[in-house]
């Protein structure tokens, strides 16, 4: 089994990504920036697995050298690269709106910091021969769709499309692949749930009748990190139930 780096894998859409990993018998070294109880929670919940928490700021540099450097310390060499954190602002605004910290905020915690961790980590994929990238775009990311008042996360996101794509290409001769995962319309408590629990929620926006969830992630996501799904690289996956397949239905 092999050792999988989660960012903000401690609650959330994270949090069932890091389950799946550990049932499925990987170890896991998973972030949390300021939630210490949720991360503590599931320390508690998986004290018998091999899950290993690292704070860490995905906005900096520093912190992620040094969650690379625990993690490989911890488990050795990093095989599935997870780039689940992505740092949001909620309050709706246009792009005049915004301050120079807040549009710094989203580059560095969407973009950058994903720059930051294919660098420290690339090189020990490189030497094994294998290794899995897995970023989080938004619906529509792949078409550079514009996304009125998230005008900054969606920037950053949709240079993140390109970025996977590039990484996939070049990195191809190592046996590194490279995919995004689009997750839909997932809220509240739908983003820790599991399937079976939306399939008792009626979401009538939603065109397959529930809404996503946490395990709809994860699922996709660790079958992209399988050893014989190397043919799927440089992809970008809409993982939305069929939200705007057909857009002019809108």
């Amino acid at each position: 089994m092999g050792h999988a780096l989660i960012t903000a894998g401690t609650k959330g859409l994270g949090r069932k990504v890091t389950e799946a990993f550990l049932q499925a018998g990987h170890q896991v070294t998973a972030t949390y920036w300021k939630d210490k109880e949720k991360a503590e929670a599931l320390a508690e919940l998986h004290e018998e697995d091999p899950l290993h928490i690292v704070q860490a700021d995905v906005t900096s540099k520093k912190d992620l050298q040094g969650l690379v450097k625990q993690a490989m310390t911890k488990y050795g060499t990093i095989d599935y690269l997870i780039n689940n954190a992505g740092p949001y602002i909620f309050e709706r605004k246009k792009l005049m709106d915004y301050s120079q910290e807040e549009w710094d905020a989203m580059m560095k915690g969407n973009l950058d910091s994903v720059f930051h961790l294919l660098q420290l980590t690339i090189p020990g994929m490189r030497e094994q021969s294998f290794g899995r990238v897995i970023n989080y775009g938004f619906q529509g990311a792949n078409t550079a769709a514009g996304w009125l008042y998230r005008s900054a996360f969606a920037a950053a996101k949709v240079g993140l499309v390109s970025l996977t794509k590039s990484i996939a290409y070049e990195e191809a001769e190592y046996g590194i692949t490279s995919n995004m995962v689009c997750p839909g319309n997932i809220t509240g408590d739908m983003k820790e749930a599991g399937i079976e629990a939306s399939r008792k929620i009626p979401d009538e926006k939603t065109p397959i009748g529930r809404s996503g969830t946490g395990e709809d992630i994860a699922r996709s996501i660790l079958f992209l990190c399988e050893k014989d799904s190397d043919m799927i690289t440089g992809s970008v996956f809409e993982v939305t139930g069929g939200l705007d397949v057909i857009h002019r239905y809108r």
